[in-house]
């Protein structure tokens, strides 16, 4: 009797040492805290992370349709507003994807708190998941308030004809710039390195994506670049759940959106899981 009590104890003992993994499954609780916190940081400055690029994209829409739309010019079959609505819809919504998950990591590595990513109970999967659904949220929240506003402008049609379209590559762009988003904030040290990959990057590659332009007004090789752009097949796909006519195969679109999200979520998940440039 007496050699048959201290097991238990011992098996205990060492199920509760510091450092050995209690939670067996998915961290629910800790994943969802995660993400919270991400929405409630941008929410808590909405004015500036959602108002804000919501009117800059508006203004676009302003500038486009007074200069080129009252000309009557038409394009793939409907007027230029309604052509221009929807990819100004999403490169609102990808661009702020990216600034989100670039500030979250980055302010972190600048202060010195990135140990309140590192300390709680999450794997590198739940801790890249958090991240990514905070700033798809805010992704959503742009162009849900842009979306809105161009329901009031007049002249602009923007009702979708396909919805599975508008949230497949509304959520898989929006979702691929979070994951570069969070590889240029492990990468960067200062957030003169982020702003670079913005700048010099992302925001060409947005512009530079048929957003303002069909690809039957292009030179050929200036067709086949944008082809090679991963945004190209974003703002083409989703320009067609509203006007149901695009510029490319659907369904190389979204083989594209998927196979570059789940080759960019392992990426970010080895580099999340080995640390890389964010553990001392």
């Amino acid at each position: 009797m007496a050699d048959q009590n201290p097991q238990p104890m011992t098996q205990s003992l060492i199920r509760h040492e510091p450092g050995v993994r209690v939670i067996r499954n998915v961290n629910f609780p800790g994943m969802i805290a995660l993400y919270m916190k991400e929405v409630r940081r941008f929410m808590k400055v909405q004015l500036q992370t959602i108002w804000a690029p919501a009117l800059t994209t508006l203004l676009f829409l302003v500038i486009f349709t007074v200069a080129l739309g009252r000309g009557g010019l038409s394009v793939m079959g409907v007027s230029f507003a309604d052509f221009v609505a929807p990819g100004l819809i999403i490169m609102g919504m990808v661009q702020n994807s990216f600034q989100n998950a670039t500030t979250g990591l980055l302010v972190g590595k600048v202060q010195g708190t990135i140990v309140d990513y590192l300390m709680p109970p999450l794997s590198a999967g739940e801790l890249l998941f958090a991240l990514v659904a905070a700033s798809v949220t805010r992704s959503v929240c742009v162009g849900g308030a842009v979306w809105a506003a161009m329901l009031l402008w007049p002249g602009v049609h923007v009702m979708p004809q396909h919805l599975w379209a508008v949230l497949w590559f509304g959520l898989t762009g929006s979702a691929m710039l979070a994951f570069m988003g969070i590889l240029t904030a492990m990468w960067a040290d200062k957030f003169d390195h982020a702003a670079a990959v913005g700048n010099f990057l992302v925001a060409p590659l947005s512009l530079l994506s048929g957003t303002f332009y069909s690809m039957d007004h292009v030179a050929p090789l200036f067709r086949a670049i944008s082809h090679a752009n991963p945004f190209f097949y974003a703002i083409s796909g989703f320009r067609y759940g509203f006007l149901g006519q695009s510029d490319s195969s659907i369904a190389l679109g979204v083989a594209v959106m998927l196979g570059l999200n789940l080759a960019l979520a392992l990426v970010c998940y080895a580099a999340l899981a080995k640390g890389w440039k964010i553990k001392a």
